[in-house]
């Protein structure tokens, strides 16, 4: 009996002894108990993270809480980065971190079903650890190594935008323990990431680093539980307006589609799913950034709690709720859905991004980016537009009282801003045909609807909306409606999507309205009205009625005069995107996302009259007088003076450190041939003429030639603008003729037209222009000979005038 204790006494401090390893390893660590337990080793710098559930798939979600300030190369703070479905798996001393490959599967419940498909298709093992400590169901890993590296591809980043050769520097990198948190859902970790090099550090690194040697941000990690399988995913149709997943499921019956799309939204659930309208189970709650200011956080604020106008639509009371971050939050941690006011050291985009489940399109976590600059290039416009600094601000004044105007606008697009962004993270893609339809949608992007009032002045009271969108509602109400269990979803949300089509709510996304090629009649970055003509004449008017009021009091006293061109830029520019919704309306089709049964506008070559009129409005802005900036401006604008090298959105220049209005005239006429002399636009004039009899390729080229090369002489900076603009259309119709991408009718059109154009040099060269059409002769004969001239770019205008938002 004695020797019988003996054993089970050692046996139990064995046991004991074996159970305490990891106690032991940690004992002189500090815990973080949570979703994943972890101790944080002081002495050491490192994290070791005790994994317990082996091969149970979690959330991995990276993300950049501290970044570089630069709109140019991106990286900005708040950035979302990779967000993947990941499992621990052990094998010996090996713990490997594993993904695997959601984007094919099986959804039948066979298990030999499901294992063929996921042996067809990689997974990714995406890190290794060694075990330091193994109990059995649960390991001890030193994770510092997997926290503290380059997560965001920072180095490739900078070196892919040419912006210098740096390196992930281990000695200058570490945790970064204030942000590294445990709670029961979710794990988070922090580290501070440091690159070292900058022997070529480009201007844009030099621009936001106190030192070109090293760059520290600083890179966040998050471990997280996956949601339940109580989420129901909703059917993504191509009307709906949503972002969504898709996946291949080899499960599906022969006569169903393989690949399965369903949109993405967040979770939202009635209390009483019987209730025509209801209180959420569990409210859609964002939160500000607790770092931005007033009035700009009050503006926010408002803009975001529209979307509360469309979740009542589709059925919900209170359902959508924004808050202030509190200030023991953290921002990064994936329980809180954010909206983040960022700062740049240029202007640049802001935008909404989502983290989403991959199995099924639930979004966890909102995340926008509000880019800080943005409000004061609204404000500069305005500016520019009214030129109100008669006075500067006096006895204490926060602002002057005539840029009252400006600020309320200003303040008013940034609302229209949160609400656009916040969109995104609902679920909503852009809709860039709601301008076309009384402005139905906060997910297009607004041009400011400025007019001239019957007083004759500027007029800025109606600029932008001031609530959501009738297509806004629409959407919230496809993606959020709850349907009874006894009712028909598919039938109620086809028939959703089809009184959309007779209430005349058309939705046309990025690829249709971005291009330069574009050729959608409705559909267009930062324009207004329904008639795209129309407006451009409006906008034309506003324009004129700015440069013939600019003055001096476009700019504060006692700022350097050479700051009246930073004014300038957007004035001058004003009309460019009507312009370019002008120019898309030539060889132009109306069509929509039509499915079989819907009765959606079926595609129909636009009329000719339509294109006729649009050619006509597009050749006006080519004449001089468009072209031209009044003397009475450029004789304001001295050069730059110290300090001020380079600094602002400038007009490119010709002539050194004078202003430069060819080159001004220059770049907005290239900006327009872009659009006029695209080779998809010209291939389809040629292919719609022969098709439905309507304007042609001639007749568009015929058109161009007319108002430029065969036009009367002017005089002075008119005359040279004249010149150059012929010179210009030369060059694009050189070039188009040599595009291997245009067909042959394009093709044939061009060589026709060149050979006259050349008889009409010849027959010009008699004047005392004689050079200009010696020039123009020796182009045409030898174009491989004589180098294309590189012509001077439009300012970006960003936010208003990049590529993406």
């Amino acid at each position: 009996m004695r020797f019988l204790c003996i054993t089970v006494l050692c046996l139990s401090t064995l046991f004991s002894s074996a159970q305490s390893k990891i106690a032991d390893k940690t004992k002189n660590m500090k815990r973080f108990d949570g979703y994943f337990t972890f101790w944080w080793d002081a002495a050491n710098g490192k994290i070791w993270l005790q994994v317990d559930k082996l091969d149970k798939e979690f959330l991995y979600v990276n993300s950049l809480p501290a970044g570089l300030g630069s709109n140019d190369i991106g990286l900005d703070r708040g950035l979302i980065g990779g967000s993947r479905i990941v499992f621990f798996n052990k094998v010996g001393k090996k713990l490997f971190l594993v993904q695997p490959n959601y984007s094919y599967r099986a959804s039948s419940n066979d298990k030999n079903e499901q294992r063929a498909v996921r042996e067809s298709f990689a997974q990714s093992t995406i890190a290794s650890f060694v075990v330091d400590e193994d109990e059995g169901d649960k390991v001890l890993v030193d994770a510092t190594s997997f926290f503290v590296r380059d997560a965001q591809n920072v180095a490739d980043r900078i070196r892919n935008m040419r912006q210098g050769t740096y390196v992930f520097s281990e000695p200058r990198s570490a945790m970064y323990m204030a942000n590294t948190k445990n709670f029961p859902l979710n794990s988070e970790f922090e580290a501070s990431i440091t690159f070292v090099g900058g022997s070529d550090a480009g201007r844009f690194v030099s621009a936001v680093t106190p030192s070109n040697e090293a760059i520290t941000v600083r890179m966040h990690h998050s471990f997280v539980q996956l949601p339940d399988d109580k989420y129901k995913p909703r059917r993504y149709d191509v009307r709906s307006g949503y972002f969504g997943i898709s996946y291949f499921d080899y499960s599906s019956p022969l006569s169903d589609p393989i690949e399965k799309m369903f949109i993405s939204r967040h979770r939202l659930e009635k209390k009483d799913p019987s209730a025509a309208v209801s209180e959420a189970v569990k409210p859609i709650t964002y939160y500000l950034d607790n770092g931005t200011p007033e009035p700009i956080r009050s503006a926010l604020l408002d803009g975001a709690k529209w979307w509360n106008q469309a979740f009542e639509a589709a059925g919900f009371k209170d359902a959508f709720i924004v808050k202030i971050l509190p200030d023991t939050a953290d921002a990064m941690d994936i329980r809180y859905n954010m909206v983040n006011w960022v700062h740049r050291s240029s202007r640049g985009w802001s935008y909404g991004a989502s983290i989403t489940d991959p199995r099924t399109g639930e979004i966890i976590k909102g995340q926008v980016t509000l880019g800080s600059l943005r409000v004061r290039q609204d404000f500069l416009i305005f500016s520019g537009l009214l030129s109100p600094f008669a006075k500067e601000p006096q006895n204490g004044e926060l602002y002057v009282p005539e840029t009252e105007p400006m600020r309320t606008a200003a303040l008013q697009r940034l609302r229209q801003l949160s609400a656009h962004e916040i969109g995104h993270t609902l679920g909503l893609q852009h809709n860039y045909a709601s301008s076309f339809n009384n402005r139905a949608s906060v997910m297009d992007y607004p041009h400011p609807n400025v007019f001239i009032n019957g007083k004759g002045d500027l007029d800025l009271t109606q600029v932008y909306t001031n609530e959501i969108g009738e297509w806004d509602k629409r959407a919230i109400m496809y993606g959020y409606s709850v349907f009874p269990a006894t009712t028909d979803e598919t039938g109620n949300l086809n028939a959703l999507l089809e009184e959309n089509t007779r209430k005349g709510l058309l939705f046309i996304a990025d690829a249709d309205a971005r291009a330069a090629g574009g050729l959608h009649p409705k559909a267009h970055l930062w324009d207004n009205g329904n008639d795209a003509a129309e407006e451009l004449k409006n906008v034309l008017r506003v324009r004129q009625k700015a440069l013939a009021n600019f003055s001096e009091k476009a700019i504060r006293v006692n700022t350097p005069m050479a700051r009246i061109e930073d004014v300038l830029v957007p004035v001058y520019n004003y009309h460019r995107y009507q312009l370019e919704a002008i120019c898309k309306l030539i060889g132009g089709m109306d069509y929509s996302y039509s499915v079989r049964g819907d009765k959606q506008q079926t595609p129909q070559v636009l009329p000719k009259a339509v294109q006729e009129k649009a050619l006509q409005a597009a050749l006006d802005c080519l004449s001089p007088e468009t072209l031209s900036i009044p003397e009475k401006i450029t004789q304001l604008i001295p050069p730059r003076p110290p300090m001020f090298y380079g600094v602002g959105e400038l007009f490119s220049k010709r002539t050194g450190m004078s202003f430069d209005p060819l080159a001004a005239a220059e770049a907005l006429t290239e900006y327009e041939l872009d659009f006029l002399f695209h080779v998809e636009r010209a291939n389809r004039l040629a292919e719609f003429k022969a098709q439905a009899g309507s304007v042609g390729w001639d007749d568009v080229l015929d058109a161009i030639l007319a108002k430029t090369w065969k036009t009367p002489r002017l005089q002075g900076l008119k005359e040279e603008i004249r010149l150059q603009t012929q010179q210009m259309v030369l060059t694009a119709l050189l070039s188009l003729s040599q595009n291997d991408n245009a067909n042959y009718a394009v093709k044939s059109i061009c060589y026709s037209r060149l050979q006259s154009l050349k008889e009409y040099a010849q027959r010009m060269k008699t004047t005392d222009t004689r050079g200009h059409y010696a020039y123009a002769i020796e182009r045409i004969e030898k174009p491989k000979d004589i180098p294309q001239p590189q012509h001077k770019d439009i300012p970006p205008g960003a936010p208003i005038g990049c590529d993406w938002n």
